[in-house]
């Protein structure tokens, strides 16, 4: 029987990335960890975990797996004991790392004041030296404060040794155990579109090797590696990205040129009756210009420059084959249960609806400006806005309200159910969340989506591969 790869996750929520690794058969989940109870339910639900409260533990016996149930400043990592662990995981909020200028006797210098989530994502590297570390992120997170917290990560992941005696600061931890540095092979953003999520999400992710493990030739070819996959230069995706229809009918394009016609046709008076500046912008630039043909309109909407007919029928048979990978192929959302009712169409106020309807697939509130169908005092481009049947999902957020919920491409239809934001983010539908609507939808909107989490498993499990043992 072959061994499968150790994995630690730590900050855990639902299990997004988690579910990804799962997704291909070659990783074992052991540990995981999130402050809330609710996402741990789901967590636990899922994935079988028994859930523990931190504060309970006293020692770990090796009776994995587990959900630890607290604050991580409450984990002690020398009590887990689990020999040569492959990877840890994880997404430390990092809203209180920050930057600030030193005393005048230091000339200035920059004074790191890291956070104490992330202090506690490195406290863990110390303490279990996995073979490999996945750290994921905002992308803001790259150009805060100019650019240094991005910057002192990258040191401290690669100068363990010498960091971290300024780091245990924050943690309050005297381990003095024989520290090993890691090289970052990859590090910076990601959109998950290019990999075949149909929604526009950009992450940045960070991996590292542990030092000992590689040399120099062995990391110039898992640098090559992990960028080629991560930044789709060999995913058709990247030219010819999945689309919200596809997801939410499961059959690819070729196969819906019914139903994109009768949705589009919805909106055939639009812009007559809204008459606004936008109205007549989108009438003449977008409506004048549609085909009614899913093909035609996906290749001009997406401004792809097909080589020729071949990629194209290429092109679909990847949508149709990833459709079937990730579980969607022949099974149209619309009308599904689910044992969380998480498709339950929400209920929406009836001057809301008639707003809606005054708007087309991917324009927002702007688009009603000044009509009796205006929202007063909004700025954000994502309020009111559909999403585009033929082209990626702008980002499922996981809070807010005020039109900011996301909503579908038919006309007759408002928000999205947390199901459809569950597909647009690549869950399973077998995947089943626990709490309230609006902590599902937290959920879902907060996590990686588990098919980005896949192929950076995939990248993961390549390095292991080629590692020293």
């Amino acid at each position: 029987m072959v061994r499968k790869y150790t994995v630690f996750s730590l900050f855990s929520g639902a299990g997004g990335m988690d579910a990804g690794f799962l997704s291909t058969k070659n990783f074992q989940l052991l540990l995981a960890n999130d402050i809330l109870s609710v996402p741990g339910n789901t967590y636990s639900s899922n994935f079988g975990h028994k859930i523990v409260d931190v504060s309970e533990v006293k020692s770990f016996d090796g009776s994995f797996p587990l959900f630890l149930l607290g604050d991580i400043d409450d984990i002690d990592f020398d009590k887990v004991s689990v020999q040569d662990l492959d990877v840890i995981i994880g997404g430390p909020p990092c809203q209180d790392f920050s930057i600030v200028r030193g005393p005048q006797v230091e000339r200035q210098g920059i004074e790191v004041k890291r956070g104490r989530l992330y202090a506690h994502f490195i406290k863990a590297l110390i303490h279990l030296q996995p073979k490999i570390f996945v750290f994921e992120n905002v992308p803001g997170l790259k150009s805060a404060n100019a650019g240094k917290a991005y910057q002192t990560i990258l040191q401290d992941f690669s100068r363990l040794r010498k960091q971290w005696s300024e780091i245990r600061k924050i943690v309050g931890n005297t381990s003095e155990r024989d520290i090993k540095d890691y090289v970052v092979i990859f590090s910076n953003i990601v959109n998950a579109a290019d990999l075949g999520v149909p929604q526009r999400r950009r992450r940045l992710i960070i991996i590292g090797v542990r030092a000992d493990l590689i040399d120099i030739t062995n990391a110039s070819e898992l640098i090559r590696i992990s960028e080629n996959l991560l930044y789709g230069y060999d995913s058709i995706f990247k030219k010819y990205p999945l689309t919200p229809l596809e997801v939410f009918e499961g059959r690819a394009l070729p196969e819906l040129s019914i139903e994109y016609k009768n949705l589009m046709e919805q909106y055939s008076e639009v812009a007559d009756k809204v008459r606004t500046p936008r109205a007549k912008w989108w009438k003449d630039n977008i409506w004048k210009k549609l085909s009614f043909d899913p093909i035609e309109d996906y290749i001009a909407i997406n401004k792809i420059a097909p080589a020729d007919r071949t990629e194209v029928e290429q092109a679909f048979e990847e949508h149709k084959r990833l459709l079937k990978e990730i579980g969607y192929l022949k099974s149209p959302i619309e009308g599904k249960d689910f044992p969380d009712r998480s498709n339950c169409i929400p209920n929406e106020a009836k001057e809301v609806l008639d707003r809606l309807k005054m708007i087309p697939p991917d324009e927002n509130h702007t688009f009603v400006a000044g009509t009796n169908w205006e929202v007063e005092g909004k700025g954000m481009s994502l309020i009111y806005r559909r999403i585009h049947p033929l082209k990626p999902s702008y980002t499922v957020v996981a809070y807010g309200g005020g039109g900011t919920w996301g909503y579908h491409y038919r006309r007759d239809r408002g928000k999205l159910t947390n199901r459809e934001r569950a597909r647009l983010q690549t869950f399973p539908d077998s995947f089943i969340f626990k709490g309230s609507s609006a902590e599902i939808r937290a959920q879902i909107g907060e996590a990686v989506p588990p098919l980005l989490g896949r192929r950076i498993a995939e990248v993961v499990s390549t390095i292991l591969t080629k590692v020293k043992s």
